[in-house]
């Protein structure tokens, strides 16, 4: 009879299937649960891959993250690979996760009107150049959820990749949107250009059930508003 062969280990693991080879090829978004933990945890056992023993802690929490978040110290050890170190370890990546999650709900500033948009990014914009597009991505409550500038371009214009927004904004789950960008010819009126790609962007969002809400132009002096003027 022939012994059961040996497991391999990660180091022998295709290098797609590596978490951190894994992770710098694909982003951290493409792992599992069990990938991140297991980099957190760094290696495994004779017999077992940091990966199995990942599986079998959250298994032990239901492979509920939140439920993981209660253990103890003492209930994370009882997992046989998993020391006081590994341990610690976990314990201080579920309390940052959790820092991080009360510290957005604090900071978070709700976008009530197109001037709440407009005075955070008349700051950034208004003494540009050269023109660059934003775009604002806002949680359910209109909540801002981040700031992406998407492109800069010259004096007169900038690309704008629809792809790219709806890419970010799903990325980043948003339920709403607000374009911005600058003319830093100081007219403050939309152009042909300006209007046909927020009609684009608006079709792409709505076909993916996201609300583009707004389109603010901004200048040093005077700010335009697509959605104050009805242009939405």
């Amino acid at each position: 009879m022939q012994d059961n062969p040996k497991p391999l280990t990660i180091k022998e693991w295709a290098e797609d299937d590596r978490p951190r080879e894994k992770m710098i090829k694909k982003g951290v978004a493409a792992l599992s649960d069990a990938e991140l933990m297991a980099i957190l945890i760094g290696s495994g056992t004779k017999n077992e891959t940091a990966v199995s023993i990942s599986q079998r802690i959250l298994s032990s929490a239901d492979n509920n993250l939140n439920e993981l978040g209660r253990f103890s110290l003492k209930e994370l050890t009882r997992t046989k690979g998993i020391g006081t170190a590994k341990g610690v370890t976990i314990m201080a990546a579920l309390e940052l996760g959790r820092r991080r999650k009360s510290t957005e709900a604090i900071n978070r500033k709700q976008i009530t009107s197109s001037r709440d948009a407009i005075e955070l990014f008349q700051p950034i914009l208004a003494d540009l150049g050269h023109e660059e597009f934003w775009v604002l991505l806002l949680n359910r409550s209109n909540k801002i959820i981040d700031q992406v500038r998407i492109s800069e371009g010259g004096f007169t214009a900038t690309i704008v990749d629809v792809r790219k927004i709806m890419r970010t904004a799903l990325e980043n789950q948003a339920i709403g949107l607000i374009l911005c960008h600058n003319h830093p010819s100081g007219n403050h009126n939309p152009s042909d250009d300006d209007i046909r790609i927020t009609n684009k962007i608006k079709q792409a969002s709505s076909t993916l059930d996201i609300n583009l809400l707004d389109h603010i132009i901004i200048t040093n002096q005077q700010c335009y508003s697509f959605a104050d003027n009805s242009m939405l």
